[in-house]
């Protein structure tokens, strides 16, 4: 983190402590689409839930893990495990994501998160088995 994240805001006329601002993430010069349509959406997966099936999304993706864990993964990079309190970022564009399950079988997790996508199409964007099937070697050996 630079010294240009960090915040502290005075506010002399006030007698109550200033908020606390955190740098959760930061990513220089994601991959923007023209004119992109920005919205955010709360997801919430019960216990075992193995989230959305692969898919891709027409711009870049900022989340953040509010409750339980998920497990995260994108093409040509390994599958992790994001906790509650942890970001995840993706490019969006022409790059699979894989997964974004419940990592617990018992409990609900939850995230939130940004997407900034082209006007008029789908926030989510289903790959099929046959492209799945080309791209695999693009795809990080599984655990």
């Amino acid at each position: 983190m630079t010294a240009d994240h960090l915040h502290h805001l005075e506010n002399p006329g006030s007698a109550k402590p200033p908020p606390k601002i955190e740098m959760v993430s930061s990513v220089p010069a994601p991959p923007m689409p023209y004119d992109a349509e920005a919205m955010t959406i709360l997801v919430t997966l019960p216990p075992g839930c193995e989230g959305a099936p692969p898919h891709r999304h027409t711009g870049p993706a900022f989340g953040y893990v509010l409750k339980g864990a998920i497990v995260f993964e994108l093409e040509g990079e390994p599958e992790r495990v994001v906790k509650a309190g942890e970001s995840f970022w993706e490019p969006g564009g022409d790059v699979i994501h894989y997964q974004d399950g419940n990592h617990f079988d018992d409990a609900e997790s939850q995230f939130v998160v940004t997407m900034f996508g082209e006007p008029g199409q789908p926030m989510l964007i289903p790959v099929s088995a046959e492209e799945l099937e080309e791209r695999r070697d693009r795809r990080a050996p599984r655990p």
